[in-house]
């Protein structure tokens, strides 16, 4: 099931696992221990289940058993918005697990039927060509590259996997809530049409792909200290690509919203966190911070230069920014 290039790549890197003992991230740990590919795993208790203690247990088990560590994460009780708190919990662990231990790939266990409803729920909120492309097989991320081995799989295939090797699973109740907008996509369209079109649905994921691939040009991402910039590209759509991209790579979402104004504005704040703005040839993203007490030799200096106001806030707590863009802009 694991590409041919999959397991050779894996084969010589550092490899940090996102488990929750559910199908799909199980069949993924026991496809990389067929393989003879090493890596250890990282599991979050959100304290929301009474299972959950039982599926920790399990990854403890199964790290006891064959030998790799099981790291876990007991989250503090998560209050509004679930799902994209959730997220931010589970990526900061991995994240301070990549940074600490130093491990060179996260791997997530999505596969074709998570690519598929993203698709659909992209294409009805309103997206072009690279949104709908979706996930992506590698992404490389802040120090490290996030990896989808299974994402050209089925989740039956998945399941027929376990289900031959009596692989133990655990069901996560919540994935049949339609509360949560992704079950929705899930049950009522994406299923369906993956199970009477399947083949042609990974050979036009496969195309798609492909297209990305020419209509995205690469722009390399340059950083002084926060400060994160790139040299524009021809399109603005190119540009917004680009900055969702590193967005992403910190666990920031853009919404759809947002996007809009970027198309709109020379300078926009994305979700009252960062500054994103065009200076001459450059685009440019850093923390948003409001400007306060600063001197009046420092406001001239950003008015010689053309910095827009909402990225003074920032440039004022630093001194070596500020002498890049000098250089960069006299």
């Amino acid at each position: 099931m694991l590409k041919s290039k999959t397991k050779e790549e894996l084969a010589h890197t550092k490899n940090l696992l996102a488990f929750s003992a559910g199908g799909d991230s199980t069949a993924l740990l026991f496809l990389l221990l067929q393989n003879n590919i090493s890596f250890d795993i990282a599991i979050v208790d959100y304290g929301t289940r009474a299972q959950s203690k039982e599926e920790v247990a399990y990854a403890q088990a199964l790290a006891k058993q064959y030998g790799f560590t099981c790291n876990i994460h007991h989250a503090k009780k998560i209050t509004n918005n679930f799902e994209a708190n959730a997220r931010k919990i589970r990526y900061d662990f991995f994240e301070s697990l990549i940074q600490e231990y130093h491990y060179e790939t996260l791997l997530t266990a999505h596969h074709l039927g998570d690519r598929f409803e993203w698709m659909l729920m992209q294409f009805c909120k309103g997206a072009g060509c690279v949104e709908l492309a979706g996930m992506r097989e590698k992404t490389q991320r802040d120090g490290y590259i996030l990896y989808r081995p299974l994402l050209h799989v089925e989740k039956q295939e998945l399941l027929q996997y376990l289900h031959t090797n009596k692989i133990k699973y655990f069901e996560d109740a919540s994935n049949v809530d339609e509360k949560y907008t992704r079950n929705i996509f899930r049950h009522n369209y994406a299923k369906p049409l993956l199970e009477k079109y399947l083949q042609g649905i990974k050979k036009s994921f496969a195309y798609i792909d492909a297209d990305v691939g020419n209509l995205i040009q690469d722009a390399p991402l340059k950083k002084i200290n926060a400060l994160v910039y790139f040299l524009k590209t021809p399109t603005i759509r190119n540009d917004i690509y680009l900055i969702d991209k590193y967005l992403k790579s910190i666990n920031h979402l853009m919404s759809a919203n947002e996007k809009k104004l970027l198309q709109e504005k020379q300078t926009v704040v994305i979700g009252r966190k960062y500054i994103v703005t065009t200076l001459q040839d450059y685009v440019f993203i850093a923390p948003f911070l409001e400007a306060k007490n600063m001197p009046k030799s420092f406001k001239e200096k950003m008015r010689l230069l053309h910095v827009e106001p909402k990225l003074r806030g920032y440039l004022a707590t630093d001194l070596e920014a500020v002498e890049f863009l000098s250089l960069l802009f006299t």
